[in-house]
């Protein structure tokens, strides 16, 4: 929003005018007058101009004329109508034409300020959807351009997180925390605040911090020298000085070991770097955004992340709406998503029938983002028509499709014998069970379902790949 609001006041009366202009150049406003239409019309095609006031009986071009060319030049200008005569037809015909107020002769200036008030916070308003509309639009096209990724969505929630985004990329080092669930997009979110930022032409580097060896930590953060152990042929730059200058993202933070965690907070307060094997330490000047699908701050009291850390990392906290708490960004996520598909895979689909839309709009999406994107890649992959239907979204092996469907209707089923005792003793199918089983009981999160399996996320991670599950 500007410092002043610049007004136009046009009326052919003189002393209206100056009455008018001397009361709102008292109150600050930057105050432009006329006392005929044609002038008037030159100050606006010259002028910034955010309100105008004009009378509606004036000769030659009246305010009501006025009034329709101010709308057609710049539409985003709000028009107050005064008038010494009460026409209900003439004050409807102003409103349709997209005056914002009216006030018959004679008036109370106040009423006027009052008006102007209304209108100003209406313009800020204006201007606050225009900026997040802006941003992300340059959000869409920067990641798109970068990682072939966009955030999609016309939901408050969403616009909400976008303004945080940008209020943050303003701030040069502040460590960001980033929290959602699965399949919600974190990492997309920490390359917009990196792409948002003065750091943008900088690198951005993703780290998964539940694949990193304990025995590799230090040297794939902070480098090492030559000769510093055994295989170390060659001098190595660490993470850290690979995103100097620019953004560090450190994905599934709540997975790091305590031991590395401190290693990690010493160097975010010194801002400094040793190489395995240097006594030598190097400053590094990165911004460090963290992401974690757990409750980081639960686990501090668990002695299961350092407290230390948390504060160190959550100075500005950023949280990812799931997707069930934004349904109204379901049709335009899946028009993107089918429209990227079906370009990718040469098929000819228009779009998707309303039953489908409805089916969709009434599941709860545990994987979040990432599982409608898998949900209508299957379904273009199925269809041979020019039309998505319910029956090409097959939600994993189609059982939960129906259960889902089931208990929508407030119908629980009860678990078929093969599931609720296992008639086979096949260990593969078996084994798959299982891993589907933790899925659902962990709402889709990797990392919890490994801990519920009794093994590592990584080996997770290969089990599902080899058995083709997918959320």
């Amino acid at each position: 929003m500007k410092k002043k609001l610049s007004i136009l006041v046009v009326d052919d009366e003189k002393r209206v005018v100056d009455e008018i202009v001397e009361f709102l150049k008292g109150r600050k406003y930057k105050v432009f007058s006329a006392t005929n239409s044609e002038t008037g019309l030159n100050i606006l095609k010259t002028n910034d101009i955010d309100l105008a006031i004009l009378d509606i009986k004036m000769e030659g071009m009246d305010g009501l004329e006025l009034l329709k060319k101010t709308k057609e030049l710049k539409p985003s200008v709000e028009v107050i109508m005064i008038s010494g005569h009460g026409d209900m037809t003439t004050v409807i015909e102003a409103m349709r034409l997209g005056a914002s107020d009216y006030f018959q002769k004679p008036f109370r200036l106040i009423d006027i300020n009052n008006a102007i008030t209304r209108t100003k916070r209406f313009l800020a308003l204006n201007e606050e959807l225009k900026s997040t509309k802006e941003n992300l639009d340059f959000l869409s096209e920067k990641l798109l351009e970068n990682i072939g990724a966009q955030l999609i969505g016309n939901s408050s929630s969403l616009k909400k997180m976008i303004g945080m985004m940008q209020k943050v990329a303003q701030t040069d080092n502040t460590s960001v925390l980033i929290l959602g669930e699965s399949g919600t997009g974190k990492e997309l979110v920490a390359h917009g605040i990196h792409y948002l930022s003065r750091r943008n032409r900088n690198t951005f580097y993703s780290v998964n911090c539940s694949a990193i060896p304990e025995s590799l930590f230090e040297s794939e953060f902070f480098g090492h020298k030559k000769g510093a152990f055994t295989g170390a042929l060659t001098d190595k730059e660490g993470w850290f000085e690979i995103a100097d200058k620019g953004t560090l993202f450190l994905d599934e933070i709540s997975d790091m070991p305590l031991d590395q965690q401190a290693k990690l907070l010493r160097v975010l307060e010194e801002r400094k770097v040793s190489k395995v094997g240097s006594r030598e330490s190097k400053k590094v000047d990165v911004r460090v955004i963290a992401a974690s699908n757990k409750n980081l701050e639960a686990l501090t009291h668990e002695n299961k992340f350092r407290l230390d850390l948390f504060h160190r990392l959550s100075i500005f906290v950023i949280e990812i709406p799931p997707l069930r708490e934004r349904k109204e960004d379901i049709p335009l996520l899946l028009d993107y998503y089918v429209k990227i598909f079906a370009s990718r895979m040469g098929k000819n689909i228009s779009g998707i029938d309303v039953s489908a839309v409805n089916k969709l709009m009434n599941y709860q999406f545990p994987g979040n983002v990432r599982e409608l994107r898998n949900f209508v890649e299957r379904a273009v992959i199925m269809c041979d028509g020019e039309l998505l239907t319910g029956e090409h979204f097959i939600i994993n092996n189609g059982n939960r499709d129906i259960q889902q469907n089931n208990e929508s209707a407030g119908v629980v089923s009860k678990p078929d014998s093969a599931e609720t005792h296992e008639t086979t003793l096949n260990l593969k199918e078996n084994e798959k069970r299982l891993i589907i089983k933790a899925l659902e009981m962990s709402n889709y999160q990797k990392s919890k379902a490994a801990e519920l399996l009794g093994i590592t996320w990584q080996a997770l991670d290969r089990r599902m790949k080899r058995f083709n599950i997918t959320f």
